[in-house]
């Protein structure tokens, strides 16, 4: 391999959504840096079975606006 092309590997602090943290090696930042996630598996309709709408930065608005006619457009003749 060659030397020096690496990322370097280190222990950073997890902080989940819950507040919940622990200890892990990783590529991420720098070491002792401190991850805050947003979504976890403990806050993700996938793991926990409840939809509910986080809008991030208005994402969910613009979409909303964007899409608002889509299917109630009239056949052409």
């Amino acid at each position: 391999m060659k030397p020096e092309i690496h990322p370097a590997y280190h222990t950073i602090k997890v902080v989940m959504t819950d507040g919940t943290e622990f200890e892990t090696k990783s590529t991420w930042g720098k070491e002792g840096e401190t991850m805050r996630l947003e979504i976890d598996p403990k806050s993700h309709p996938a793991w926990t079975g409840v939809h509910r709408l986080m809008d991030t930065g208005g994402q969910l608005s613009k979409f909303k606006k964007r899409f608002a006619n889509i299917g109630a457009m009239k056949p052409q003749s």
